[in-house]
């Protein structure tokens, strides 16, 4: 079965690619704005903020596989009537950021439940494993196909920026109809209301040692890298940037960055048993900080490329450290509600963070956010390190 959760995933992220490149640079397009330019990011990751506890509650309630269909299902039908609309010369930004904010309030309903669904597929022991093959899956199709992609249709077929996505979107649904024979739902369901099993996933966050600082770590790095990427395209494309990358050359670089992150994704698993996952999750996320100083130091491809080389690596290889622990330490009764509190701390200020990169970059510029973001990143690796500290962490595993 886990064959077709990983072909799903492969669809999906290759989808994810070329929409997470293609709408900025299809924005650019529409205007020059900072501001305007960083609501791309916003409305991609507001549902996150407005959704997450939900589709948390609802993952350990319903059959998690059927929540994962019905939303890549959504998500392709959402994009492939933008992709009509785009075809008749309707597009403009507020239909743009439309499309984005329900194409995200799906992300989270599929996301929350492939995350709770994977342990009921694989044995516990083997789920570092798992979740690095399905990171790969996402690394190549998510970064080296789709950003290549995605800059050659917004040059070439600005429609298929939305056209290609439903198309994937819709195949990933049907992937998993593949995954027969059983149903993928707690053996526990609650009755209480929602409100009941979304305070008792916040509960058991909160009191939670590891997990706590983790998703307090992960809402920090994740909002920094929000504000610092919703304006980072204005610093690396086009004649007006610092950089001065074509919609191609920037497409590249996220293909150098997904070689990294399958590189680290492989071969994580190897370096955590031999450091300590503890060790191995600070080291990669305090390198992924200080790299994203290199392209603002340096504003040149010449340094651009190696960074987001090392970048991809660090940033595969702590995603699988920190969602395989989660994993691990959370009952899988309670998997999706605690996922969905801890994505709600980890991603809910990504559209705040992207909101006040654009606002800041319009005062202060560009160089302002980028070097406030690092700040950030650095702080939380701080915060993350406290928590992880041997008598909190080897017990929550042992657990």
């Amino acid at each position: 079965m886990f064959r077709y959760l990983w072909a799903s995933a492969a669809a999906s992220n290759l989808a994810d690619g070329v929409l997470k490149v293609g709408a900025p640079l299809l924005a650019v397009t529409l205007t020059r704005s900072p501001t305007l330019v960083s609501l791309v990011s916003v409305a991609v990751t507001l549902p996150w903020l407005l959704c997450t506890l939900y589709a948390g509650a609802l993952a350990d309630r319903l059959d998690r596989r059927r929540i994962m269909v019905i939303a890549n299902w959504l998500r392709g039908g959402a994009l492939a009537l933008t992709a009509v609309a785009s075809l008749l010369d309707f597009m403009s930004l507020p239909l743009l950021l439309v499309a984005l904010l329900l194409f995200g309030v799906c992300e989270v309903f599929a996301d929350t439940a492939a995350q709770a669904v994977l342990p009921m597929v694989v044995e516990r022991e083997r789920l570092a494993a798992a979740n690095g093959r399905i990171v790969a899956a996402q690394t190549i199709g998510g970064d080296f196909l789709g950003g290549p992609l995605a800059g050659l249709l917004v040059a070439v077929l600005p429609t298929a920026v939305f056209g290609a996505p439903a198309l994937l979107y819709s195949v990933a649904g049907a992937l998993l109809l593949g995954m027969r024979g059983r149903r993928f739902r707690p053996e526990v369901v609650s009755t209480a209301p929602l409100r009941v099993d979304i305070k008792e996933g916040l509960s058991y966050l909160w009191n939670d040692r590891v997990v706590r600082a983790l998703a307090i770590a992960a809402g920090m790095l994740n909002t920094a890298n929000a504000a610092f990427f919703s304006v980072f395209v204005l610093w690396a494309v086009g004649p007006e940037s610092r950089i001065g990358l074509t919609s191609s050359a920037f497409g590249v670089a996220m293909t150098v960055l997904a070689v990294g992150a399958l590189l680290g994704s492989l071969f994580v698993a190897r370096f955590a048993a031999w450091a300590g996952e503890g060790r191995t999750l600070v080291i990669t996320w305090l390198g992924n900080s200080l790299l994203l100083l290199v392209p603002v130091v340096l504003p040149s491809a010449y340094a651009l490329f190696p960074a987001v080389f090392l970048i991809g690596i660090t940033a595969a290889s702590s995603n699988v450290v920190v969602v395989s622990l989660r994993q691990r330490i959370i009952p899988s009764a309670l998997l999706g509600r605690v996922n969905s509190a801890y994505r709600l701390i980890g991603a809910g200020g990504m559209p705040l963070g992207a909101a006040v990169g654009g606002l800041l970059a319009e005062v202060f510029g560009l160089v302002a956010v980028f070097y406030a973001a690092v700040a950030v990143c650095v702080l939380a690796v701080a915060v993350a390190r406290a928590g992880l500290r041997t008598r909190a962490f080897e017990p929550a595993l042992a657990a």
